[in-house]
């Protein structure tokens, strides 16, 4: 039963993490749900379908907001009729949210997900997140946890400011 126990250890820690992210980014509630983890495959596949057939920033706003759904209002998105919504209220009309939703059973898109899925197993990924990157020499590494993005930027050459710790002040 590891894959129960996994789950277990990583929903108990996620509420120091959450707790941590609020104080972080200043916002009162980030939470992990009770029905966390969730089956995604049908949020992935609609994410598919609309990053093919919409343009750039729709999918971005509505990638967004899966997670703004989920973890901060607290809506399973795995759910159809969830999903739907959500879809509807990032501008999708009624016909396009149908096919939004008709995609993610179809045999295309199901097989683009395996297949995405596979290229990421075979670069290594185990987790998320996980990043392949490649930078302005077209060399490519992978980046794992969300605390690597100063390893990230270093390697695509991008100026940044890092965290640092400073004294305090003295009053």
């Amino acid at each position: 039963m590891p894959g129960k126990i996994d789950a277990y250890v990583d929903c108990a820690y996620s509420k120091f993490d959450s707790e941590r992210a609020c104080t972080y980014f200043g916002v009162q509630q980030i939470q992990t749900p009770d029905f966390f983890p969730i089956l995604s495959i049908m949020p992935q596949r609609c994410m598919i379908y609309i990053k093919s057939h919409f343009p750039r920033e729709q999918y971005e706003a509505t990638f967004l907001s899966l997670w703004e759904w989920m973890f901060y209002k607290n809506v399973d998105i795995s759910k159809p009729e969830k999903l739907a919504e959500l879809f509807q209220s990032n501008g999708y009309s009624d016909s396009e949210v149908r096919k939004i939703l008709a995609a993610a059973s179809s045999p295309e898109f199901k097989q683009a997900l395996t297949a995405n899925t596979q290229i990421a197993l075979d670069k290594g990924a185990y987790g998320a997140p996980w990043f392949w990157v490649r930078n302005a020499e077209g060399k490519e590494q992978p980046f794992f946890g969300s605390d690597r993005f100063a390893f990230m930027w270093m390697y695509l050459g991008l100026p940044f400011q890092d965290v640092a710790i400073v004294e305090k002040s003295r009053l």
